[in-house]
């Protein structure tokens, strides 16, 4: 027994032995660690940072709350202060689909009837019910847009799908742009594109027209709010906010006259429903000053839906050159006038003229018929391109190209708008000298033709179209910069283009002129008829079918003082067996100058009454 006692003791003897052991190493590493957590902290005490970040700057940034301030994007308008585009207030449609967010099944925050909400929702926007009804299906989505069609809903719109009280529906505001006259002046104006800048912002940017051309001025520069919060995003009693307000931007007023261009846009709607017409253009201008106050082209698209935009992306009355056929003449015969080396009861021999070295001759019109031996006034109310070959031997083929160059084709005019063309005077043989003066081979704009034309029409002094008449700044109403006419050059004198004008009266007031369907009741016109050629696209000559020419006139009126210049053209009309290409040219030109006409002149009583 006294063994065993004695063993037990031996053993209890050990054991603190072992626990002071463990005791010790257990100290040991509570006093590392701690020693370890004391460093740290006095690292983090003396230099303010952990793992190389500030933590004073990292508190600021998770307290610190900044809330952008949106500018406003700059206003278009007409001449008259009538908006052609504008941002306004709407909205996009969101669905909630999460149940996460209904803390309260009476009143749920999330889309509970998917089929109702569909069936509603598709009758406020242009979306089928079962394409709706497909987005609200989305698994796992926390929630879903409506696309485009959600996007831009106005405050009207907005209010009537609040009514319907759809659970899970809701709408984030946003800045839309809005065209509120449509299809109306489209490609002047323009088109802007949504895109997503580097900080994550959304921004719009313009991609066509006057808001790509001025898009610095159109863009305002935004604002921002920014305030300290408390942990849950609060603002904190004694924050300091620090507001930057926006800067919007810059308005843009154009020459266009709102009243003038919707005659135009009414009359190309006219002919392009009865005609089709592969292309059609018009453009309105003032000859004393180079406003362009109309301007437009089919196809077209409406700006606010744009429906249509991808049938007629390009503005080709800006970007695009073409043969201009008989109108050419209008600047040929001012060039004979100027040279006085047009004499209106001298004769020739018309029907064909034989270019020396080349075997083919060139004809008039009428296969080469010709009317025998007639005075060249007789020749330019007929259009007869031997007429005007034979004038260009009168003049001389590098007199002639001086002239052509003084009238500025061959160059840009320089408006404000983008990608302009600038023609090609093709003007290196025989055979290409004598084609240009009768309006073919060598290529121009519609601008080039308005630019030359206010020669013409102006005593001489060709001014340089233009289209945006002021910037203003939209806050303060502080005019940025103002567009005044500008007079290029005189390339005829007054008293050449006052004979001109004369001559091309002729043309319209003769029987025999071919400028007779666009008279006037009201007003005197003056002006050239053209049929242009169109080169064959699959290359080979021409288009040969009847239809198949671009038909145009370019006139003036009132002829003794002309205030306006009116250029149409349509290409490859769907012509009656017992139409000709005119007719369609004819009714829009005749409304557009008469109306036009009669709306400046009732501007003027009223001014001079008031």
């Amino acid at each position: 027994m006294k063994s065993q006692e004695v063993k037990v003791v031996e053993l209890m003897n050990k054991k603190p032995a072992n626990m002071n052991r463990a005791g010790a190493v257990l100290f040991c590493t509570f006093s590392l660690l701690f020693s370890i957590v004391f460093v740290r902290f006095l690292y983090i005490q003396i230099t303010g940072e952990i793992e190389g970040k500030n933590l004073v700057v990292e508190a600021s940034n998770r307290y610190l709350q900044n809330h952008r301030l949106k500018a406003n994007r700059g206003t278009i308008l007409d001449r008259n202060a009538h908006v052609l585009a504008e941002d306004t207030p709407s909205y996009k449609i969101i669905a909630i689909l999460s149940e996460s967010v209904t803390s309260n099944p009476k009143k749920p925050n999330h889309v509970v009837n998917k089929k109702r909400t569909a069936d509603v929702l598709s009758r406020y926007i242009h979306l089928e019910k079962t394409e709706i009804y497909e987005l609200l299906k989305k698994e796992g989505k926390f929630q879903v847009e409506m696309g485009t069609e959600g996007y831009g809903i106005s405050t009207e719109v907005k209010e009537k799908i609040e009514k319907e009280e759809l659970p899970g529906i809701t709408f984030v505001s946003i800045n839309r742009r809005s065209y509120p006259k449509g299809m109306f002046a489209s490609h002047t104006i323009g088109l802007l594109q949504e895109d997503v800048s580097r900080n994550g912002f959304p921004i719009t940017e313009g991609i066509m027209g006057i808001e790509k051309s001025f898009n610095k001025n159109l863009t305002g520069k935004d604002g921002y709010l920014r305030y300290e919060s408390d942990f849950w995003g609060y603002i904190l009693s004694d924050s300091e906010k620090r507001i930057i307000p926006p800067d919007n931007g810059d308005d843009i007023y154009l020459t266009i006259d709102g009243n003038i261009q919707k005659i135009l846009e009414d009359a190309l709607n006219s002919v392009d429903s009865e005609y089709h017409p592969r292309k059609m253009f018009a453009i309105v201008s003032d000859p004393s000053s180079g406003e362009i106050l109309a301007m437009a082209q089919r196809p077209s698209f409406n700006n606010d839906t744009k429906k249509g935009i991808r049938d007629s992306w390009s503005n080709f009355i800006v970007e695009t050159s073409f043969e201009p056929g008989s109108t050419m003449k209008s600047f040929s015969l001012a060039a004979a006038v100027d040279s006085m080396v047009f004499d209106p009861n001298e004769y020739y021999k018309s029907g064909q003229f034989f270019v020396d070295g080349y075997p083919s001759p060139i004809k008039d019109w009428n296969r080469g018929r010709g009317w025998g031996t007639i005075t060249y006034l007789e020749g330019l109310q007929r259009s007869s391109n031997v007429a005007f070959i034979n004038l260009l031997g009168k003049i001389g083929t590098e007199k002639y190209l001086s002239y052509l160059k003084s009238l500025g084709f061959g160059n840009i005019t320089g408006i404000n708008l983008q990608n302009e063309a600038k023609g090609i005077l093709q003007y290196n043989n025989p055979i290409e000298k004598a084609t240009t003066i009768f309006g073919q081979g060598s290529t121009v704009t519609a601008l080039q033709m308005i630019q030359a034309e206010s020669a013409i029409a102006n005593g001489g002094k060709m001014m340089k179209p233009y289209v945006v008449s002021r910037i203003v700044e939209s806050d303060s109403n502080k005019i940025v910069k103002e567009f005044q006419p500008e007079v290029i050059r005189s390339p005829i004198t007054k008293e050449a283009a006052d004979k001109t004008r004369e001559y091309l009266t002729s043309t319209v007031n003769s029987d025999i002129g071919t400028g007779r369907r666009f008279q006037l009741n009201d007003f005197q016109v003056s002006g050239k008829s053209g049929t242009a050629q169109i080169p064959n696209p699959n290359g080979g000559g021409y288009l040969t079918a009847p239809n198949e020419y671009l038909f145009s006139f370019l006139g003036m009126a009132p002829a003794e003082d002309p205030k306006l210049i009116v250029y149409v053209g349509v290409e490859e009309p769907d012509l009656p067996p017992t139409e000709i290409g005119s007719i369609p040219v004819s009714k829009v030109f005749k409304p557009v100058m008469r109306d036009s006409l009669i709306y400046l002149n009732d501007l003027k009583t009223d001014s001079i009454k008031e």
